[in-house]
């Protein structure tokens, strides 16, 4: 197992240095689901939610939040993001929406974080924009599904694989 990247020798925490990393073109994907009762995915989609329209503001609160990633989680680079992709689809169960994140750059560091941010945060904003007509919602499932670019190179979740590129 590598060693955490953000403890230095004495075990205390540290931004990881990456000045001498090469600059690659680098990209992560990451997903969440959010649980709710039926009649309130049928306001979100019907657009009969009182507080307009929903998906919409939860995709630009995902994007808005993968570019302040740096801002809410200590010691992650700001980077300087060329796309983030926020795609929200009402699940065929009838009461779940799933998110799905892209983030790339080209950079000295990974946007894994991003990814994972972005998701996160359209979720919560899903929550709160309906929590006054379900507090039991559930945010399931947040997850890196994939990430490339790198020294690690490729990653993809459930195929226990890594492939380091040439």
């Amino acid at each position: 197992m590598s060693k955490l990247t953000h403890l230095d020798d004495k075990g205390e925490a540290r931004m990881v240095d990456v000045t001498d990393k090469a600059v690659t073109e680098r990209e992560a994907r990451a997903e969440a689901t959010i649980r709710m009762q039926p009649e309130t995915l049928r306001m979100i989609v019907d657009g009969e939610h009182p507080k307009g329209d929903v998906l919409a503001t939860a995709r630009i609160a995902g994007i808005m939040a993968a570019k302040r990633t740096h801002d809410l989680i200590p010691l992650c680079h700001a980077l300087n993001l060329t796309s983030v992709k926020v795609e929200l689809t009402p699940g065929e169960d009838g009461a779940s929406v799933h998110i799905l994140t892209r983030c790339k750059l080209s950079g000295q560091t990974g946007v894994e974080m991003e990814a994972l941010t972005a998701a996160s945060i359209a979720a919560l904003t899903l929550y709160d924009m309906c929590k006054a007509v379900d507090k039991g919602m559930v945010v399931d499932n947040v997850r890196l599904l994939e990430k490339k670019g790198g020294r690690s190179g490729h990653w993809v979740a459930g195929a226990g694989c890594s492939t380091t590129p040439a």
